[in-house]
């Protein structure tokens, strides 16, 4: 295969960078950084560890800014990666297999598994999703202003498949201030995007509205105005969308959660009408279970839990094991029902806070 080449764009980005870069010189790539105007030493740090280092005047796109990352690249074959992203090591062997799957599906967009940490109500989560990263560079590029994704020059869709490739990201774990500046500057961009697509003449482009009004409801979501996540979730979810997306997937338990936090309780009910499109999903089937939770239906709340407990996969760690089973025992302990509460929490293993609670009804 010819040269295989890694691309990143990074800003100010001196405190994950050199984690990232280290983590890729254990693979013979050919490594292309280019920086969108940093303050700090993120040039020196890529620098250290490749001599393509290249400067790309901000212009309020990240789409353009790959797009020039990737054109600097030397080989057809890409993986693109962002500057809080770090691969996991893999043997000789196992790098040979992916070079040579990613050489029999030029035609397609290769996908990798991201892990996400993050922490939540004071405890450490993971989070996973395969991602669009790996593609030849002469049949696809980026669009989109923000939250950009991959797509075929000529607009036609194309297959994907799923790489061994897999990454951990720190992106999500900030502080609430952070998250808050996060959003901010997102939303100014999304805003822009939005405006573009509802006055394109384009059908293609028009139909990529519904996913940047999913990213605008995140970014509310993230600051945790709840309230205007679930005005901009509801406008997504309005178009006519395949169920089977995983972003559509997402922005309906994105839209359940913001109902749920914004006190909208009773209204999250509704999603009783979508539950047969969507059981398929463990996470589905635990907001379900927190859904009914919250309205004070106990038994149905169990069965979902169970219900989640049930799937093989989820893209929370626990949704499908520990924290179903811990939800089921908070159940059952507010009811008085300490048995089965405490047969549910032992379901938990390792749990620390089900521990603490087996503790205290001992």
């Amino acid at each position: 295969m010819q040269k295989f080449s890694v691309c990143m764009i990074a800003k100010n980005a001196e405190k994950s960078i050199k984690k990232s870069l280290e983590a890729l010189s254990a693979f013979p790539v050919e490594l292309i950084v280019v920086d969108t105007g940093s303050l700090d030493h993120t040039k020196d740090i890529a620098r250290s560890y490749t001599k393509y280092v290249y400067d790309f005047p901000w212009c309020d796109d990240f789409a353009a800014a790959k797009n020039f990352a990737i054109e600097k690249a030397s080989g057809e074959m890409v993986l693109v990666l962002d500057s809080d992203e770090y691969i996991e090591p893999m043997e000789e062997a196992k790098w040979q297999e992916f070079l040579q799957q990613v050489e029999k599906n030029k035609g397609k967009v290769g996908r990798i598994l991201r892990k996400n940490y993050f922490t939540e109500s004071g405890e450490k989560r993971e989070n996973r999703e395969w991602i669009n990263r790996v593609f030849s560079k002469k049949l696809f590029h980026y669009e989109g202003r923000i939250h950009e994704q991959v797509q075929e020059k000529n607009g036609m869709a194309y297959d994907t498949y799923r790489t061994s490739i897999v990454i951990s990201h720190s992106g999500y774990d900030l502080t609430p201030e952070e998250k808050k500046q996060k959003a901010m500057r997102n939303l100014t961009l999304l805003k822009k995007e939005l405006a573009d697509l509802e006055q394109a003449d384009d059908v293609v482009k028009k139909e990529q509205q519904p996913y940047v009004l999913y990213q605008i409801g995140k970014s509310y979501f993230l600051m945790e105005d709840y309230e205007n996540a679930c005005i901009y979730f509801d406008r997504g979810l309005s178009f006519d969308l395949n169920e089977r997306s995983e972003y559509v997937l997402d922005m309906v338990e994105s839209y359940g959660y913001a109902l749920i936090n914004s006190g909208q309780t009773e209204m999250a009910l509704s999603f009783t009408g979508i539950y047969d499109a969507f059981s398929y999903s463990a996470d589905f089937l635990f907001l379900m279970g927190l859904i009914y939770m919250k309205n004070g239906l106990f038994s149905e709340a169990v069965r979902e839990f169970e219900n989640a407990a049930a799937k093989p996969e989820a893209k929370m760690t626990g949704i499908n094991s520990y924290l179903a089973y811990y939800n089921i025992g908070v159940i059952y302990e507010c009811l008085g029902e300490t048995k089965e509460a405490l047969a549910a929490y032992q379901k938990c293993g390792d749990y620390e806070t089900a521990k603490k609670r087996i503790s205290l009804l001992s």
